[in-house]
């Protein structure tokens, strides 16, 4: 987790939630590592972001904490945002390279994305979880 993860967390944190991190820090489960803002990155993000609405660019910087922790760890982001984030991201995926192996699974979808029997499995990276294929596949 990383510092802007944290605070992000923190806003939202239900009880359950937080009880969860209790136990994920209890069993040495859980990571907290510093990430140096990626310049670059979000320079291309606002710049694409920009050239089609504020909304985007809002959307997107929110949650640029995600992608860069991704691009830190293990290239995999699961969140509930498929609306905004996702798609943009997926959309800016043909601009930025990096993006494109992102792997994002929504673990709401549990019929669709089955995130539980994936995670299960050693979630491995599979080509319609990525970022870079998602625009295709939902269009």
């Amino acid at each position: 987790m990383t510092s802007d993860i944290k605070k992000e967390w923190d806003k939202h944190q239900s009880p359950f939630a937080r009880k969860w991190l209790t136990q994920m820090v209890a069993k040495k489960k859980f990571k907290f590592i510093y990430i140096s803002i990626d310049n670059k990155l979000w320079s291309q993000v606002e710049t694409i972001a920009a050239n089609i609405s504020n909304k985007r660019i809002e959307a997107m910087t929110k949650d640029l904490c995600l992608i860069e922790a991704a691009l830190a760890t293990d290239k995999i982001v699961i969140s509930l945002d498929d609306n905004t984030a996702r798609k943009f991201f997926s959309a800016a995926s043909v601009q930025i390279d990096c993006l494109k192996n992102i792997v994002w699974v929504n673990p709401d979808k549990v019929e669709e994305e089955t995130p539980i029997e994936w995670l299960k499995n050693g979630a491995e990276v599979e080509s319609d979880r990525l970022l870079g294929n998602y625009n295709t596949k939902n269009e």
